[in-house]
């Protein structure tokens, strides 16, 4: 007789440390992606969720790399569990995007010209001293900020 196959994902050691803060994220977002969109742009429905996204990627981020309180095996199992964008998490190691805010904030086909996103201009810069990014609502993400 074959086996049968379960979905039952086997937890890591210190998981239950960070499970409540991920399940509060992922209600929040639940909440962001069905909270209606009446009055706004089309780009600005989609701000919630860029922003809470964010928020769970940069958990994740601080709790290995800054603050060292989970292992690397619960850090790579809530990455291809999905819990935090393995892409963003790469960028903000490298030097001058410590801050970024979003992946296509960096990409140049997605802006005029070939270049990257308003947000990436340092402060003292801009002409403009109020800015928001079309992509995902970001006031600024420069490193230099």
């Amino acid at each position: 007789m074959p086996k049968v196959k379960t979905n039952r994902v086997k937890y890591p050691e210190g998981w239950e440390l960070i499970e409540p803060t991920l399940r509060e994220l992922q209600a929040k977002m639940r909440e962001a992606e069905n909270d209606p969109h009446d009055g706004k742009r089309k780009c600005e429905a989609l701000w919630p969720i860029f922003k809470i996204a964010h928020q769970k990627s940069r958990y994740i981020f601080d709790l290995y790399h800054r603050r060292k309180e989970i292992s690397k095996e619960l850090y790579e199992f809530c990455l291809d569990q999905g819990y935090a964008d393995r892409n963003i998490i790469a960028k903000w190691k490298k030097p001058g995007y410590e801050r970024l805010c979003c992946l296509r904030c960096i990409q140049p086909r997605d802006h005029n010209f070939a270049t990257t996103c308003v947000c990436r201009v340092p402060k003292h810069l801009r002409e403009e001293k109020v800015i928001e990014c079309v992509h995902c609502g970001c006031k600024g993400c420069a490193s230099g900020d």
